[in-house]
């Protein structure tokens, strides 16, 4: 709200294998698309063609069309079992591409060497992914997870900052009381928090990273007074 990631695994990733495994399995149970064009899915599955359709059929390694096939259903839909993007229907809507962006960063989310390796542990926010994670040097001590930042008129401030009061239950004076569990602040009032909604209606908020809520009690057992703050980039649509 509002006032005032781990070096990377050697062998077989646990995760990338179940979405692997679920991936395959999906396309076996795939019903023909019929002459239509329409795609004919299996029980539970979305026939629409969402937003995200072209970027997701890319990740997953479908023919890229960009319309909803009854095979990109399956596999949009063994995605979100295998990272719990609820509900799992094979549509390609925010939530799941932000999932997505979750994933492709898990394995080295500083690829692009913005966060800083040489400050010890450092909080890195990524706007343009909507993504941040802990480092410490070259190792990933947090993360990376989704975030939801400041939307346009009210955007997170970037540049570079420190972690300055931690308050475990905090509530908001300047939006009605509002919650905002787990807050550590960096920056003019700007902090790290929980959020009780959802972090993908669309929307921001008004100049926090917000997380959810069980990662912001993570990101709490990490962080201490003093570390600092890397926030870059914009968020789309601001």
């Amino acid at each position: 709200m509002n006032i005032g990631q781990a070096v990377p695994r050697v062998g077989p990733a646990p995760r990338r294998t179940a979405i692997t495994a679920a991936l395959l399995v999906a396309a076996c149970a795939v019903l023909v698309l019929p002459a239509t064009g329409h795609a004919r899915a299996e029980a539970g599955c979305r026939v629409e063609t969402g937003p995200y359709q072209w970027e997701l059929e890319a990740y997953l390694g479908r023919p890229r069309n960009g319309r909803q096939s009854a095979a990109d259903c399956a596999a949009i839909a063994a995605f979100q079992r295998a990272e719990d993007v609820r509900p799992a229907d094979g549509y390609a809507g925010l939530a799941t591409y932000r999932t997505m962006l979750v994933a492709q960063a898990r394995a080295n989310p500083n690829a692009a060497g913005r966060c800083p390796v040489d400050t010890g542990r450092t909080a890195c926010v990524d706007l343009d992914r909507q993504l941040m994670w802990v480092q410490e040097g070259r190792r990933v001590a947090f993360g990376p997870v989704a975030v939801r930042t400041g939307r346009a008129g009210q955007t997170t401030r970037t540049g570079r900052y420190t972690v300055y009061v931690r308050s475990k239950d905090h509530v908001s004076t300047l939006y009605a009381n509002s919650p905002m569990p787990y807050a550590q602040f960096f920056s003019g009032g700007q902090a790290f928090h929980g959020r009780l909604g959802t972090l993908f209606d669309g929307g921001g908020s008004a100049g926090c990273v917000n997380l959810a809520v069980p990662d912001a009690q993570r990101l709490w057992d990490v962080l201490r007074l003093g570390d600092p703050v890397q926030v870059w980039g914009r968020k789309p649509g601001t």
